[in-house]
């Protein structure tokens, strides 16, 4: 690799330390779901996460190969299992104050000729286990971050016409636009960026709408929102008084729907990458809330097992908007990662709630959190439904539609 890609790596890699993580002096790091490829920006965060002055940073690795030959050879009757180990000390770790950061570069072809129940049984499995660990993260109780690394197999899916060296160069200098870290000053213009969004989820939150209501692309959908609901987009504040940015790209804002009311068809406007298979042109339809029926052209019974993970993976805990003119969809490129793809279209997610989307939700039991109409789940899996087509009414309390998006941008300025 040149020194120009040296360079850049390192200031990803401290951006995901200062403005992601924000990781702060005698705090512990634990980074996670980080595959062997990612290594050389592991091992760079894991020092800028020292020179921060992190007391102790570990990694819990994962390798593709080993999660494949699973699949391929391991006793059908053992894929309810999980390493309890792993769990305990996830949980253990946040509970103490710890902080997370989770590099992502799955294949997003890992496992398409496999079984399809299987993969979505360990998924399931995987978000029941880490359960503890995820409510933490889902209040914010710590400081936490999702980034993206090139790796071979990644890079090969989204520059399928470039040889393997080219495709990871490519897909590098994609992350290095989307995350900003090719601007003159990054900093400064992710601060810029985090007023943005900040001002954008102000003023949705002035408006508090009653429902919104999307068309275009083969959806037709309305969802409720609770009252009480708050709009984040962005910087956010940690329990323990830390500012992060969960999401590095992040374009959207986001609260919670209604889990009683969402009512019409969504379609997805980009496939949906689960638990290492690939889900294809699908569509998912609501009745008082709950997803009735589903269709996909492809893995239908990964999406199938999805919706019936437990009792609130058939409802929605996310409504996200982002322009089409984001930086992500204007890179021109499907990149088959949930991370950057959501970035490039306004979204919905299957399952629970963020806490902090409703006014007092960290503190509320569940049983209080749905009386108010929020969702909880074991899972929380976004898929994209905006695109150039989408248009976006804001419903009032009186019932008048307000344009909040058209074509895909947004209608007001801040």
């Amino acid at each position: 690799m040149t020194n120009d890609f040296e360079q850049k790596l390192e200031r990803y890699a401290e951006l995901a330390v200062t403005i992601g993580a924000n990781i702060q002096p005698g705090q512990k790091l634990i980074i996670w779901r980080a595959t062997l490829d990612t290594a050389p920006l592991v091992r760079l965060i894991a020092a800028k996460a020292y020179e921060a002055g992190a007391r102790l940073v570990d990694v819990m690795w994962t390798d593709e190969g080993v999660k494949l030959a699973r699949f391929q050879y391991a006793p059908r009757d053992s894929f309810e299992e999980y390493p309890d180990w792993q769990a305990q000390g996830m949980y253990d770790h946040v509970k103490s104050g710890g902080a997370l950061i989770s590099v992502r570069g799955d294949d997003p072809d890992l496992l398409k000729d496999q079984d399809g129940e299987l993969a979505a049984l360990t998924q399931k499995i995987a978000w029941q286990k880490l359960r503890p660990t995820l409510d933490f993260v889902g209040a914010d109780a710590i400081n936490w971050l999702v980034i993206g690394a090139a790796t071979p197999a990644w890079a090969a899916k989204v520059y399928p016409e470039l040889p393997v060296e080219e495709a990871v160069s490519s897909l590098w200098e994609n992350l290095f636009d989307v995350c900003r870290v090719t601007e003159t000053d990054p900093v400064a213009a992710w601060q810029a960026h985090k007023l943005n969004l900040a001002k954008r989820s102000e003023y949705l939150n002035a408006k508090a709408y009653n429902a919104l209501r999307f068309q275009g692309s083969g959806t037709d959908l309305t969802l409720g929102l609770p009252a009480g609901h708050i709009w984040l987009g962005g910087a956010k504040d940690s329990q323990n008084g830390i500012e992060f940015v969960p999401n590095m790209p992040t374009e959207e804002v986001f609260t919670a729907p209604h889990r009683y009311k969402a009512e019409g068809v969504a379609r997805a406007s980009l496939p949906l990458s689960y638990g290492g298979s690939l889900i294809e042109d699908f569509t998912l339809t609501f009745h008082e809330g709950r997803v009735v029926d589903l269709k996909a052209s492809k893995a239908e019974k990964v999406l199938k097992g999805l919706v019936e993970s437990d009792d609130g993976a058939g409802r929605l805990g996310e409504v996200a908007l982002a322009p089409h003119s984001s930086r992500v969809a204007s890179q021109g490129r499907l990149f088959f990662n949930t991370l950057l793809d959501e970035n490039a279209a306004s979204h919905i997610a299957l399952g629970s709630a963020y806490r902090v989307s409703l006014i007092d939700g960290e503190a509320m039991t569940d049983e209080e959190f749905n009386e108010f109409g929020c969702n909880t789940s074991a899972v929380h899996v976004d898929f994209m439904i905006g695109s150039g087509e989408m248009d976006v009414d804001g419903i009032t309390q009186d019932g008048r539609a307000e344009a909040v998006m058209r074509r895909g941008e947004w209608v007001f300025d801040v």
